[in-house]
């Protein structure tokens, strides 16, 4: 029987840490669940819908009464978190968090967390979000069907260790599939996975709003002719800038691969756009989406 994890603390309130209580509570979690963030206007909106049960006006105090604390923020907010919290918790306690990378968070993780004393880290990352954030956002179904990313545990020992099973199950039972990978490999399939999808669509969105953002008239033209596609390829032009900031500056150099791959593909498809090898790309690209 994986040890109780009767008291979480969530450090960050936002889409994913408020859903994240939704979806304990919406399973059924009966324990106490205390909510912190550096808004506190946002801590108060993820109350009022029930994702936590109280506000922390000390969110390390909070922590060093839990048993589980789980750092929903951006990857520099995290990394920060991580320093704080270190010689404040037990062995017995676990944390972990959302990141969307994972390397620097192991690799600090992996010094800060080492000692006997230490609590147990579990580095995680739900593939779940939207284009619009806060807890106004948040929601208990947002992690059913996605995918949860979970790296190796690091000094989570006895009971610890324990609270790492139980999380996992709580994961599961918001309707998550569990992915365990490296936290190298974690980034570089991540910058293909999803950095990728987010620059390409911000550049999109960002050369529309060149090109005709520039009047109310030009603007309307385009909406009215703009369909589907259109719609559904910017739909991540409406991101926050902070999450992304830390995603780019923190796994820097695969996203840059990634997006050079694609430069030279779309050059390559510039010069084909009325050659054959325009039919090869379009066939590829039907080969891919239809085994993916």
């Amino acid at each position: 029987m994986s040890a109780p994890l009767q008291r979480i603390t969530i450090l960050g309130t936002g889409l994913i840490g408020a859903s994240i209580g939704l979806a304990l509570r919406a399973q059924g979690y009966g324990g106490a669940i205390t909510g912190w963030d550096r808004d506190p206007a946002e801590a108060e909106r993820a109350r009022r819908r029930g994702a936590v049960d109280a506000v922390a006006g000390d969110a390390v105090a909070a922590a060093r009464a839990s048993d589980l604390v789980v750092l929903a923020a951006p990857v520099h907010a995290i990394l920060e978190w991580m320093e704080k919290l270190a010689p404040a918790l037990g062995p017995e306690q676990l944390l972990t968090d959302v990141g969307s990378t994972k390397r620097l968070i192991a690799e600090r993780a992996g010094a800060l967390f080492s000692g006997p004393r230490a609590a147990g880290f579990l580095p995680g990352h739900p593939m779940a979000g939207k284009e619009t954030s806060g807890a106004g956002a948040a929601e208990a179904e947002l992690f059913r069907g996605a995918v949860w990313l979970f790296g190796e545990p690091i000094h989570a020992a006895g009971v610890a260790a324990e609270r790492v099973g139980a999380w996992r199950g709580w994961v599961e039972r918001f309707g998550s599939r569990i992915v365990d990978v490296e936290a190298a490999r974690h980034d570089e399939l991540c910058a293909w996975a999803s950095h990728l999808p987010q620059m390409a669509s911000t550049a999109l969105a960002a050369v529309l709003e060149d090109v005709f953002g520039g009047s109310a008239e030009t603007r309307e033209e385009l909406r009215g002719v703009g369909g589907r596609a259109l719609r559904e390829m910017t739909r991540l032009g409406a991101s926050p800038f902070p999450m992304w900031r830390d995603i780019a500056h923190t796994n820097a150099a695969p996203i840059a691969a990634a997006l050079e791959a694609l430069e030279q593909r779309l050059a390559q498809m510039r010069q084909e756009l009325t050659e054959p090898g325009l039919r090869e790309e379009f066939a590829r690209a039907n080969r891919f989406r239809r085994d993916f």
